[in-house]
Protein backbone atom coordinates (compact mmCIF):
# COMPACT_ATOMS: atom_id res chain seq x y z
CA UNK A 1 0.00 0.00 0.00
CA UNK A 2 1.45 3.80 -0.54
CA UNK A 3 2.08 5.41 2.00
CA UNK A 4 3.38 8.71 3.42
CA UNK A 5 6.31 9.29 5.83
CA UNK A 6 4.80 12.51 7.06
CA UNK A 7 3.63 12.43 10.54
CA UNK A 8 2.31 14.58 12.81
CA UNK A 9 5.31 16.00 15.04
CA UNK A 10 3.64 15.65 18.49
CA UNK A 11 2.23 12.12 18.23
CA UNK A 12 3.86 10.50 15.13
CA UNK A 13 0.35 9.53 13.48
CA UNK A 14 0.83 9.46 9.53
CA UNK A 15 -0.81 11.89 7.43
CA UNK A 16 -3.92 9.46 5.91
CA UNK A 17 -4.28 7.84 8.92
CA UNK A 18 -8.19 7.23 8.28
CA UNK A 19 -10.25 10.22 10.23
CA UNK A 20 -6.93 12.40 10.93
CA UNK A 21 -5.97 15.26 9.08
CA UNK A 22 -2.37 17.22 9.61
CA UNK A 23 -2.59 20.92 9.58
CA UNK A 24 0.10 23.01 7.98
CA UNK A 25 2.19 22.97 11.01
CA UNK A 26 2.33 18.80 10.87
CA UNK A 27 -0.40 18.54 13.88
CA UNK A 28 -3.18 16.05 13.69
CA UNK A 29 -6.80 16.76 14.09
CA UNK A 30 -6.51 14.97 17.43
CA UNK A 31 -3.58 16.56 18.86
CA UNK A 32 -5.61 19.69 17.80
CA UNK A 33 -8.79 18.86 19.54
CA UNK A 34 -11.27 18.87 16.76
CA UNK A 35 -13.00 16.44 18.00
CA UNK A 36 -13.26 17.62 21.73
CA UNK A 37 -16.96 18.88 21.01
CA UNK A 38 -18.50 15.28 20.25
CA UNK A 39 -16.10 13.56 23.07
CA UNK A 40 -17.70 16.11 25.80
CA UNK A 41 -20.83 14.91 24.44
CA UNK A 42 -20.47 11.34 25.08
CA UNK A 43 -18.25 11.84 28.15
CA UNK A 44 -21.78 13.41 29.53
CA UNK A 45 -24.07 11.21 28.28
CA UNK A 46 -21.92 8.03 29.41
CA UNK A 47 -21.77 9.78 32.57
CA UNK A 48 -25.39 10.50 33.08
CA UNK A 49 -26.80 7.47 32.36
CA UNK A 50 -24.47 5.62 34.76
CA UNK A 51 -25.43 8.05 37.58
CA UNK A 52 -28.76 6.85 36.80
CA UNK A 53 -27.72 3.07 37.25
CA UNK A 54 -25.91 3.84 40.86
CA UNK A 55 -29.48 5.44 41.59
CA UNK A 56 -31.67 2.29 40.10
CA UNK A 57 -33.47 0.62 42.68
CA UNK A 58 -33.50 -2.96 42.24
CA UNK A 59 -34.68 -4.51 39.28
CA UNK A 60 -38.56 -5.53 39.68
CA UNK A 61 -38.59 -7.58 36.58
CA UNK A 62 -36.30 -10.25 37.07
CA UNK A 63 -33.52 -11.40 39.52
CA UNK A 64 -30.75 -9.26 38.26
CA UNK A 65 -29.82 -5.58 38.00
CA UNK A 66 -27.40 -5.88 35.38
CA UNK A 67 -25.73 -7.77 33.00
CA UNK A 68 -22.05 -7.40 33.48
CA UNK A 69 -20.13 -8.42 29.91
CA UNK A 70 -17.11 -10.73 31.40
CA UNK A 71 -14.44 -11.15 28.96
CA UNK A 72 -11.16 -12.57 31.66
CA UNK A 73 -9.30 -9.44 30.50
CA UNK A 74 -7.99 -6.83 33.27
CA UNK A 75 -10.32 -4.45 33.12
CA UNK A 76 -13.79 -6.81 33.22
CA UNK A 77 -12.04 -8.94 35.92
CA UNK A 78 -11.31 -5.89 38.10
CA UNK A 79 -14.74 -4.26 37.90
CA UNK A 80 -16.20 -7.37 38.30
CA UNK A 81 -14.62 -8.00 41.49
CA UNK A 82 -16.20 -4.20 42.39
CA UNK A 83 -19.27 -5.30 41.35
CA UNK A 84 -19.75 -8.70 43.66
CA UNK A 85 -17.80 -7.34 46.56
CA UNK A 86 -18.70 -3.36 46.72
CA UNK A 87 -21.39 -2.53 44.77
CA UNK A 88 -24.45 -3.04 46.17
CA UNK A 89 -25.68 -4.78 42.38
CA UNK A 90 -27.35 -8.24 41.51
CA UNK A 91 -24.99 -9.29 38.62
CA UNK A 92 -25.18 -11.81 35.81
CA UNK A 93 -21.73 -12.21 34.70
CA UNK A 94 -22.28 -13.09 30.98
CA UNK A 95 -19.46 -14.12 28.73
CA UNK A 96 -19.59 -14.92 25.05
CA UNK A 97 -17.62 -17.30 24.33
CA UNK A 98 -15.35 -15.90 21.58
CA UNK A 99 -13.89 -18.70 19.19
CA UNK A 100 -10.37 -16.63 18.69
CA UNK A 101 -10.31 -15.95 22.54
CA UNK A 102 -6.76 -16.13 24.70
CA UNK A 103 -6.15 -19.34 26.33
CA UNK A 104 -4.78 -16.69 28.96
CA UNK A 105 -8.20 -15.23 28.75
CA UNK A 106 -10.17 -18.02 29.11
CA UNK A 107 -7.73 -18.86 32.37
CA UNK A 108 -8.63 -15.42 34.19
CA UNK A 109 -12.36 -16.41 33.84
CA UNK A 110 -12.11 -19.78 35.70
CA UNK A 111 -10.19 -18.22 38.51
CA UNK A 112 -13.11 -15.48 38.53
CA UNK A 113 -16.18 -18.35 39.26
CA UNK A 114 -13.86 -19.98 41.69
CA UNK A 115 -13.13 -16.90 43.68
CA UNK A 116 -16.30 -14.55 43.06
CA UNK A 117 -19.63 -15.26 44.00
CA UNK A 118 -21.56 -14.00 41.18
CA UNK A 119 -23.89 -16.07 38.88
CA UNK A 120 -21.80 -16.77 35.65
CA UNK A 121 -23.36 -17.37 31.78
CA UNK A 122 -21.68 -18.62 28.98
CA UNK A 123 -23.34 -18.07 25.42
CA UNK A 124 -21.51 -18.92 21.88
CA UNK A 125 -22.12 -18.66 18.19
CA UNK A 126 -18.97 -19.99 16.68
CA UNK A 127 -20.44 -20.08 13.30
CA UNK A 128 -21.94 -16.57 13.24
CA UNK A 129 -18.98 -14.77 14.81
CA UNK A 130 -16.62 -16.22 12.36
CA UNK A 131 -19.45 -15.97 9.14
CA UNK A 132 -18.72 -11.47 10.04
CA UNK A 133 -15.25 -11.97 10.67
CA UNK A 134 -14.61 -13.53 6.97
CA UNK A 135 -16.80 -10.98 5.74
CA UNK A 136 -14.32 -8.29 7.18
CA UNK A 137 -11.26 -9.78 5.97
CA UNK A 138 -12.19 -10.37 2.77
CA UNK A 139 -13.64 -7.67 1.58
CA UNK A 140 -12.18 -4.90 -0.90
CA UNK A 141 -9.34 -2.56 -0.01
CA UNK A 142 -11.64 -0.22 1.79
CA UNK A 143 -12.33 3.76 -0.05
CA UNK A 144 -9.50 6.22 0.85
CA UNK A 145 -9.19 8.29 2.93
CA UNK A 146 -11.33 6.40 5.51
CA UNK A 147 -13.35 7.10 8.80
CA UNK A 148 -12.03 7.50 12.23
CA UNK A 149 -11.35 3.72 13.62
CA UNK A 150 -11.31 2.27 10.06
CA UNK A 151 -8.13 0.87 10.64
CA UNK A 152 -9.93 -1.66 13.75
CA UNK A 153 -12.94 -2.70 11.59
CA UNK A 154 -12.26 -6.12 12.22
CA UNK A 155 -12.03 -5.42 16.08
CA UNK A 156 -15.41 -2.90 16.20
CA UNK A 157 -17.09 -5.47 14.37
CA UNK A 158 -16.48 -8.73 16.61
CA UNK A 159 -16.94 -6.45 19.73
CA UNK A 160 -20.05 -4.89 18.25
CA UNK A 161 -21.34 -8.65 17.76
CA UNK A 162 -20.91 -9.92 21.11
CA UNK A 163 -22.44 -6.62 22.53
CA UNK A 164 -25.77 -7.12 20.30
CA UNK A 165 -25.77 -10.66 21.40
CA UNK A 166 -25.66 -9.40 25.17
CA UNK A 167 -28.57 -6.69 24.19
CA UNK A 168 -30.34 -9.45 23.40
CA UNK A 169 -29.61 -11.55 26.27
CA UNK A 170 -30.61 -8.66 28.51
CA UNK A 171 -33.67 -7.95 26.24
CA UNK A 172 -35.54 -11.03 26.91
CA UNK A 173 -34.64 -11.75 30.22
CA UNK A 174 -35.55 -8.14 30.92
CA UNK A 175 -32.36 -7.04 32.82
CA UNK A 176 -32.57 -3.38 32.72
CA UNK A 177 -28.40 -2.32 32.46
CA UNK A 178 -25.33 -3.91 30.38
CA UNK A 179 -21.88 -3.10 32.26
CA UNK A 180 -19.18 -2.82 29.43
CA UNK A 181 -16.43 -2.37 31.20
CA UNK A 182 -14.14 -0.40 28.26
CA UNK A 183 -11.47 1.64 29.30
CA UNK A 184 -11.46 5.13 29.36
CA UNK A 185 -10.23 6.48 26.12
CA UNK A 186 -12.06 3.31 24.45
CA UNK A 187 -15.72 4.78 26.14
CA UNK A 188 -15.11 8.32 23.75
CA UNK A 189 -15.51 5.91 20.66
CA UNK A 190 -17.94 3.72 21.52
CA UNK A 191 -22.03 3.60 20.82
CA UNK A 192 -23.69 3.94 24.35
CA UNK A 193 -27.45 3.59 22.60
CA UNK A 194 -28.44 0.11 22.24
CA UNK A 195 -30.87 1.07 19.36
CA UNK A 196 -27.80 3.20 17.30
CA UNK A 197 -25.52 0.18 17.94
CA UNK A 198 -27.97 -2.14 16.18
CA UNK A 199 -28.58 0.10 13.46
CA UNK A 200 -24.69 0.89 13.23
CA UNK A 201 -24.39 -3.11 12.24
CA UNK A 202 -26.99 -2.76 9.89
CA UNK A 203 -25.29 -0.21 8.48
CA UNK A 204 -21.98 -1.54 8.17
CA UNK A 205 -22.88 -5.17 7.04
CA UNK A 206 -26.68 -4.99 5.37
CA UNK A 207 -29.95 -5.92 6.72
CA UNK A 208 -30.09 -9.09 5.00
CA UNK A 209 -26.65 -10.50 6.75
CA UNK A 210 -27.17 -8.45 9.95
CA UNK A 211 -30.58 -10.40 10.28
CA UNK A 212 -28.95 -13.69 9.20
CA UNK A 213 -26.58 -13.48 12.09
CA UNK A 214 -28.86 -12.84 14.72
CA UNK A 215 -31.91 -15.49 13.48
CA UNK A 216 -33.87 -12.66 12.72
CA UNK A 217 -33.95 -11.65 16.68
CA UNK A 218 -32.17 -8.29 15.97
CA UNK A 219 -35.48 -6.63 14.48
CA UNK A 220 -36.90 -6.96 18.12
CA UNK A 221 -34.51 -4.38 19.44
CA UNK A 222 -35.49 -1.67 16.31
CA UNK A 223 -38.80 -1.96 17.39
CA UNK A 224 -39.18 -2.37 20.96
CA UNK A 225 -40.55 0.36 22.90
CA UNK A 226 -37.67 2.44 24.55
CA UNK A 227 -38.56 1.71 27.88
CA UNK A 228 -38.11 -2.10 27.36
CA UNK A 229 -34.49 -1.45 26.09
CA UNK A 230 -31.36 -1.79 28.37
CA UNK A 231 -29.44 0.85 28.48
CA UNK A 232 -25.43 0.36 27.98
CA UNK A 233 -23.45 1.66 31.36
CA UNK A 234 -19.89 2.40 31.24
CA UNK A 235 -18.13 1.71 35.08
CA UNK A 236 -14.92 3.13 34.23
CA UNK A 237 -16.61 6.33 33.33
CA UNK A 238 -16.64 6.93 37.32
CA UNK A 239 -13.08 6.59 37.81
CA UNK A 240 -11.69 7.37 34.31
CA UNK A 241 -9.13 9.96 36.33
CA UNK A 242 -7.93 7.59 38.46
CA UNK A 243 -7.34 4.34 35.60
CA UNK A 244 -4.12 2.72 36.42
CA UNK A 245 -3.46 -0.27 34.09
CA UNK A 246 -0.68 -1.78 36.44
CA UNK A 247 -2.01 -1.06 39.54
CA UNK A 248 -4.95 -2.71 38.43
CA UNK A 249 -2.63 -5.75 37.32
CA UNK A 250 -1.16 -5.80 40.40
CA UNK A 251 -3.99 -5.87 42.88
CA UNK A 252 -5.74 -8.68 40.97
CA UNK A 253 -2.40 -10.69 41.22
CA UNK A 254 -2.56 -10.37 44.68
CA UNK A 255 -6.34 -11.33 45.39
CA UNK A 256 -5.29 -14.31 42.97
CA UNK A 257 -8.11 -12.97 40.04
CA UNK A 258 -5.38 -12.78 37.17
CA UNK A 259 -2.29 -14.37 35.81
CA UNK A 260 -1.19 -12.70 32.48
CA UNK A 261 0.04 -9.54 31.40
CA UNK A 262 -2.44 -7.60 28.75
CA UNK A 263 -0.49 -8.68 26.17
CA UNK A 264 -1.13 -11.98 26.48
CA UNK A 265 -5.17 -12.05 27.22
CA UNK A 266 -5.08 -10.74 23.35
CA UNK A 267 -7.68 -12.73 21.32
CA UNK A 268 -5.74 -15.28 18.63
CA UNK A 269 -6.79 -12.73 15.76
CA UNK A 270 -4.22 -10.07 16.91
CA UNK A 271 -1.89 -10.93 14.51
CA UNK A 272 -4.05 -10.44 11.61
CA UNK A 273 -5.76 -7.16 13.00
CA UNK A 274 -2.01 -6.18 12.49
CA UNK A 275 -2.59 -7.31 9.17
CA UNK A 276 -5.55 -5.78 8.19
CA UNK A 277 -4.60 -2.46 9.55
CA UNK A 278 -1.00 -2.17 7.83
CA UNK A 279 -2.50 -3.86 4.41
CA UNK A 280 -5.58 -1.42 3.99
CA UNK A 281 -3.88 1.72 6.18
CA UNK A 282 -0.44 1.76 6.81
CA UNK A 283 -0.41 2.01 10.45
CA UNK A 284 -0.32 -0.79 13.52
CA UNK A 285 -3.55 -2.07 15.15
CA UNK A 286 -2.16 -0.09 18.05
CA UNK A 287 -1.28 3.04 16.47
CA UNK A 288 -3.83 5.20 17.84
CA UNK A 289 -3.15 4.12 21.51
CA UNK A 290 0.20 4.51 21.29
CA UNK A 291 0.10 8.11 19.35
CA UNK A 292 -2.51 8.74 22.19
CA UNK A 293 -0.10 7.74 25.30
CA UNK A 294 2.93 9.70 23.46
CA UNK A 295 0.12 12.99 23.17
CA UNK A 296 -0.16 12.98 26.68
CA UNK A 297 3.39 12.75 27.68
CA UNK A 298 4.27 15.36 25.44
CA UNK A 299 1.74 17.47 27.12
CA UNK A 300 2.53 16.76 30.72
CA UNK A 301 5.98 15.31 31.16
CA UNK A 302 5.33 13.54 34.59
CA UNK A 303 2.01 11.30 33.09
CA UNK A 304 3.53 8.29 34.12
CA UNK A 305 0.16 5.98 33.14
CA UNK A 306 -1.79 4.81 30.53
CA UNK A 307 -5.71 5.57 29.71
CA UNK A 308 -5.90 2.87 27.47
CA UNK A 309 -5.82 -0.81 28.15
CA UNK A 310 -1.85 -1.13 26.75
CA UNK A 311 0.69 0.76 28.50
CA UNK A 312 3.46 1.81 26.08
CA UNK A 313 7.08 3.01 27.57
CA UNK A 314 8.29 6.36 27.63
CA UNK A 315 11.46 5.55 25.28
CA UNK A 316 9.33 4.04 22.67
CA UNK A 317 10.63 4.59 19.20
CA UNK A 318 6.85 4.63 17.43
CA UNK A 319 8.15 5.45 14.19
CA UNK A 320 10.55 2.55 14.08
CA UNK A 321 8.72 -0.23 15.74
CA UNK A 322 5.71 0.55 13.64
CA UNK A 323 7.56 0.20 10.57
CA UNK A 324 9.70 -3.26 11.46
CA UNK A 325 6.83 -4.42 13.02
CA UNK A 326 4.79 -3.70 9.44
CA UNK A 327 7.61 -5.03 7.62
CA UNK A 328 7.62 -8.84 9.61
CA UNK A 329 3.98 -8.80 9.10
CA UNK A 330 3.84 -8.60 5.82
CA UNK A 331 6.23 -10.97 5.42
CA UNK A 332 4.97 -13.57 7.72
CA UNK A 333 1.38 -12.72 5.83
CA UNK A 334 2.93 -13.75 2.09
CA UNK A 335 4.83 -16.82 3.12
CA UNK A 336 8.10 -14.95 2.80
CA UNK A 337 11.20 -14.78 5.29
CA UNK A 338 12.66 -16.67 7.73
CA UNK A 339 10.62 -18.09 10.70
CA UNK A 340 13.68 -17.98 13.54
CA UNK A 341 14.83 -14.41 12.16
CA UNK A 342 10.68 -13.03 12.42
CA UNK A 343 10.39 -14.43 16.04
CA UNK A 344 13.64 -12.63 16.98
CA UNK A 345 11.96 -9.65 15.84
CA UNK A 346 8.71 -9.83 17.47
CA UNK A 347 10.25 -10.88 20.64
CA UNK A 348 12.34 -7.78 20.68
CA UNK A 349 9.53 -5.28 19.34
CA UNK A 350 7.27 -6.87 21.86
CA UNK A 351 9.61 -6.40 24.87
CA UNK A 352 10.02 -2.86 23.36
CA UNK A 353 6.43 -1.94 24.05
CA UNK A 354 6.43 -3.16 27.71
CA UNK A 355 5.35 -7.20 27.43
CA UNK A 356 7.13 -9.27 29.52
CA UNK A 357 9.95 -11.73 28.48
CA UNK A 358 7.20 -14.87 28.21
CA UNK A 359 4.46 -12.43 26.94
CA UNK A 360 6.34 -11.30 24.12
CA UNK A 361 7.46 -15.06 22.94
CA UNK A 362 3.40 -16.00 23.79
CA UNK A 363 2.49 -13.49 21.37
CA UNK A 364 5.77 -13.46 18.88
CA UNK A 365 4.36 -17.70 17.92
CA UNK A 366 0.14 -16.19 17.42
CA UNK A 367 1.86 -14.18 14.86
CA UNK A 368 4.29 -16.51 13.33
CA UNK A 369 0.80 -19.07 12.90
CA UNK A 370 -0.87 -16.25 10.93
CA UNK A 371 -1.34 -17.74 8.09
CA UNK A 372 -3.01 -21.08 9.68
CA UNK A 373 -4.82 -19.06 11.47
CA UNK A 374 -6.12 -17.33 8.39
CA UNK A 375 -6.16 -20.77 6.17
CA UNK A 376 -8.89 -21.75 8.92
CA UNK A 377 -11.12 -19.42 9.04
CA UNK A 378 -11.32 -18.95 5.44
CA UNK A 379 -9.56 -15.43 5.09
CA UNK A 380 -6.90 -14.45 2.57
CA UNK A 381 -3.74 -12.89 3.33
CA UNK A 382 -0.69 -12.45 1.64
Amino acid sequence: METTDVRCRICSLKAGHPGVVLDDDQVCSLCNLNVAGDLLENYKYTNDVFAEFQQAPPNPRGDFDCLFMYSGGKDSTYMLDKFVNEYGKRTLAYTFDVPFESTHAAQNIRLAREKLPATFVLDSDDDNIKKMMRDVFNRPRPKQPGKYLDEKLPCVSCRTFFVIRAILYAFRERIPYIALCADPQQILTMESNVREVVRGFYRSFGPELASELFNGEIEDVLFAEDDELPKIVFPFIAMRHEYDPDRMVRELKEKGLYESSPMETHCTLFPLLNYYSFSNWGCMFYKLNASSYVRAVRRNKDYDRSTFSIKFPRSLDLPEVEDRLGRVVMEIAAGSGDREEHREALVELFTQMDATEDGARFVAETFLDMRKVAADLGIKVG
